[in-house]
């Protein structure tokens, strides 16, 4: 009977893990950025590979970075609210074409709308690793002093932005 005894508490505590887990919501990964300074980079731009973009150049305004790809599935998805929210003059919202063809990611912004100010052009992916991105899309919460203060992984909502995305910019551009 006690040889049991083991093999029973290990496969209890497995799935007491195993329900922890599944209860975890993949979207909050916590992220090691968080109050840390955004990763600096300078890329050409999307649109125009003579004029570049750097965070320097958003100094002393709140800011969102959003990763996405003409690629991409969820950033079709997530593609009208970010227009929407694009309208309303909240914040620049800076584009992170990821691992695309530049051709590609002109087109699907002519074809879709454009919500950015403007897009960086990362062909390689080496700016995107060096935030850190899961995969696309991701957005990121910089505010006037460059440090990331969210972070979100997958596809913005109306809601997400009302709800998570609102008050930390209004917290943000009162500091």
């Amino acid at each position: 009977m006690k040889r049991f005894l083991l093999p029973l508490g290990v496969f209890l505590a497995l799935l007491v893990f195993l329900g922890i887990g599944l209860n975890l919501n993949p979207r909050e990964i916590p992220s090691p950025f968080i109050n840390k300074a955004a990763p600096q980079f300078k890329l050409t731009q999307l649109a125009d590979p003579a004029a570049t973009i750097a965070p320097p150049d958003m100094a002393g305004k709140v800011w969102l970075l959003n990763v996405w790809a003409s690629w991409c599935e969820a950033c079709r998805d997530e593609h009208a609210a970010l227009l929407a929210f694009s309208r309303q003059n909240v914040l620049p919202i800076i584009g992170l074409n990821y691992k695309d063809q530049r051709s590609d990611g002109n087109m699907w912004l002519q074809r879709f709308g454009n919500p950015y100010q403007v897009s960086g052009f990362d062909e390689d992916g080496r700016v995107g690793i060096d935030y850190g991105v899961y995969g696309v899309p991701e957005t990121f919460l910089i505010d006037k002093k460059g440090m990331i203060r969210f972070k979100f992984i997958g596809v913005l909502t109306p809601e997400i932005i009302e709800q998570k995305l609102m008050p930390l910019i209004k917290e943000l551009n009162r500091a």
